[in-house]
C-alpha cells in the first residue's frame, strides 16, 4: 500500500501554515503593544529630551531648549521666576514681585505668573495644560495630568477640565478637582 497525498492534504497543510503565520503575527503585535503600553506606564517613550531649567534672576530673561523640551523664566523687581521642563514639555514663569514656579513633563504645558508679592505654582504632568496666576501676596496652585486642564487665578477663580486636574486659590479658598 502506497501513500498518495491528495489535494485536501496540501490544502490542509497550507491552512495550518497560514494559521501558524497569523498566530505568530498576532503574538508579535501583542508583544509590541505590551512594550509600548509598559513604556507609557513607566514614563518612557519615543520623545525624549534632556531636562531644562530656567531661572530669573540672575538672568533677566532665561530661555532654554533641549530637543523638544523648553522653558522660559522672566522676573522683574524683587520677583523670582523658575521653570523646568522635560521630554516634550513647555514651562514658562513670569514674576513681577513674588515667586512664580512652573514644571512640565511629557507633552504638557505649564504657565505661571505672579504680580505683587504673590506665589504661583503650575505643574503639568505627562501632557496636561495648567495655568496659575497670583496677585497681592496670594497663592495659587494648578496641577494637570494627562488629558487634564487646570486654571487657578486670584483674579478669575479656579477651573478644572478633563481628567486629572486640580486647582486651588488660597486667597479665597476656592478649589476644584476633576477626573481623579
Amino acid at each position: 500500500m502506497s501513500f498518495i497525498p491528495t489535494s485536501s492534504f496540501f490544502s490542509n497543510a497550507t491552512r495550518s501554515d497560514r494559521s501558524s503565520s497569523r498566530a505568530t503575527r498576532f503574538g508579535a503585535a501583542i508583544a509590541v503593544g505590551a512594550t509600548i503600553a509598559a513604556g507609557a506606564i513607566l514614563g518612557t517613550g519615543v520623545a525624549s529630551a534632556a531636562p531644562v531649567t530656567c531661572v530669573s534672576p540672575p538672568a533677566a530673561n532665561d530661555i532654554q531648549v533641549s530637543d523638544t523640551a523648553s522653558c522660559g523664566a522672566k522676573a522683574t523687581g524683587a520677583g523670582v521666576a523658575t521653570s523646568s521642563a522635560s521630554e516634550s514639555g513647555t514651562a514658562v514663569s513670569v514674576a513681577d514681585g513674588g515667586r512664580s514656579t512652573s514644571n512640565a513633563t511629557g507633552f504638557g504645558t505649564a504657565l505661571s505668573a505672579v504680580l505683587g508679592a504673590g506665589t504661583s505654582y503650575s505643574y503639568s504632568l505627562g501632557g496636561g495644560i495648567s495655568q496659575s496666576f497670583a496677585t497681592n501676596g496670594a497663592t495659587s496652585v494648578a496641577i494637570a495630568g494627562y488629558g487634564g486642564g487646570a486654571t487657578a487665578s486670584t483674579v478669575t477663580g479656579v477651573n478644572c477640565a478633563g481628567l486629572n486636574s486640580f486647582a486651588l486659590d488660597l486667597s479665597t479658598g476656592r478649589s476644584c478637582i476633576a477626573g481623579l
